[in-house]
C-alpha cells in the first residue's frame, strides 16, 4: 500500500526536519500562534519490542527529561505534532505509533487490550534505555497510561490523563465508533476531509486537510481507508479487550503518581462530574478543563491544552 506521509523504514532515524510535512506543520503552528523553536531535533524511527515493529516521532536533545506521548484510537503519533514542537526546545519527546495504529505494524495475535498496550510502552522505553518518564496520554492512549502507572509504577514519575476516565459516557463513546465504523474507508481524500469536518468542527479544514496524510493509506484498488487494524480478527478479542480495559474508581487509588487530568469542556465523552469524581479519587490528582474543546482536546484547543500541562510539566 502507498503511504501518503514520510516515515523511516528501518531502525535508522530519518531526519524530518527538512520535510514537506515539518514545513507544513510550522504553518499550523504559526496559524495558530503557537510559539515553536526553528532549529530542533526530530526524526522517525523504529524500535523492535516484544517482537514487533513499532514506529515513533523522537523530538529534542535526548539528555532533556523524556516525556512519553501515547495516542487515542483510531490516531497517531502524529497527533502529538503540535504539542511536540512547542515543547521540544524544553524536553525530549517520544511520540509513539500504538500496535495496530499509525506506521507501527499491526498486531500478529490481534490483542488490542490496555494490557498489550501498556506492556509495548514499557517494552520500547527498555529497548531505548529510557529508565523513568512523564506520560501523557489521551482517550485509548490514556487508559494505556493508567494501566502502565498501576503495573509498572517505576516507569513514570507523573502522568498526564487527556479526556479519559473510569467513568464514560455511553453518548460520547458511541459517537466515536460510530464515526469510526462509518468512515472506513473512501473514493477520494475530499471526502474524508469533508466527514473528518462534520465531526469535528474545531478544527479549520486547513489544518485537516494538513494532517489527513497521516491517518489514511491508499489501496492498490486506489481507494483510501484508514490507516488502523480494523480487521475481522479484532472480533475474537473483544471480550479480552473490554475485561482488560475494565478501570474503576477504586482502582484509581493505585495511581501514586502526581496526575493531571485534563478535560475538554464540551466534551461528550467525560462529563465533568465524572471527571471531578475520578480526580478527587487520585491520591495526588488535579482536574484542569480547556475551554473551546472536546474529547480531542490537544488537537482542538493546542494553546489552551499547552496553558494547562505546562505548569505541570515545570513543576
Amino acid at each position: 500500500m502507498p503511504y501518503l506521509n514520510e516515515f523511516s523504514p528501518s531502525s535508522t532515524p530519518l531526519d524530518m526536519t527538512g520535510s514537506a510535512e515539518f514545513s507544513s506543520l510550522c504553518e499550523s503552528a504559526n496559524d495558530l500562534g503557537i510559539q515553536h523553536s526553528d532549529a530542533i531535533r526530530y526524526v522517525s524511527t523504529n524500535v523492535i519490542a516484544r517482537h514487533q515493529r513499532f514506529h515513533l516521532l523522537e523530538w529534542g536533545d535526548p539528555t532533556l527529561p523524556t516525556l512519553l506521548l501515547l495516542h487515542g484510537g483510531n490516531q497517531s503519533a502524529h497527533s502529538w505534532d503540535l504539542v511536540s514542537l512547542h515543547l521540544a526546545d524544553r524536553f525530549h519527546i517520544l511520540a509513539l505509533d500504538q500496535r495496530g495504529h499509525g506506521d507501527s505494524e499491526w498486531a500478529r495475535d490481534a490483542d488490542y487490550s490496555s494490557n498489550a498496550m501498556a506492556s509495548d510502552a514499557s517494552a520500547v522505553l527498555e529497548e531505548l534505555n529510557v529508565a523513568s518518564v512523564t506520560v501523557i496520554g489521551h482517550s485509548m492512549g490514556g487508559m494505556n497510561t493508567m494501566r502502565l502507572a498501576v503495573e509498572e509504577p517505576h516507569r513514570s514519575d507523573r502522568i498526564v490523563l487527556v479526556d479519559i476516565g473510569p467513568e464514560l459516557s455511553d453518548q460520547g463513546t458511541k459517537s466515536i465508533r460510530n464515526f469510526v465504523t462509518e468512515n472506513r474507508e473512501f473514493d477520494d481524500v475530499e471526502h474524508f476531509v469533508q466527514s473528518v469536518q462534520k465531526y469535528d468542527p474545531y478544527r479549520s479544514r486547513e489544518h485537516i486537510e494538513r494532517t489527513v496524510k497521516y491517518n489514511l493509506l491508499q489501496r492498490a484498488d486506489g481507494k483510501y481507508v484508514s490507516k488502523r487494524d480494523h480487521g475481522p480478527r479484532l472480533a475474537t478479542t473483544r471480550t479480552q479487550r473490554e475485561q482488560s480495559d475494565l478501570f474503576s474508581l477504586q482502582d484509581a487509588a493505585s495511581i501514586t503518581q502526581p496526575t493531571l487530568l485534563i478535560r475538554g469542556a464540551d466534551s461528550n465523552v467525560l462529563t465533568a462530574d465524572a471527571a471531578q469524581r475520578f480526580a478527587d479519587a487520585l491520591p495526588n490528582g488535579q482536574l484542569v478543563t480547556v475551554p473551546d474543546s472536546g474529547h480531542n482536546v490537544h488537537g482542538q484547543n493546542t494553546v489552551g491544552f499547552l496553558q494547562a500541562l505546562v505548569p505541570f510539566l515545570n513543576d
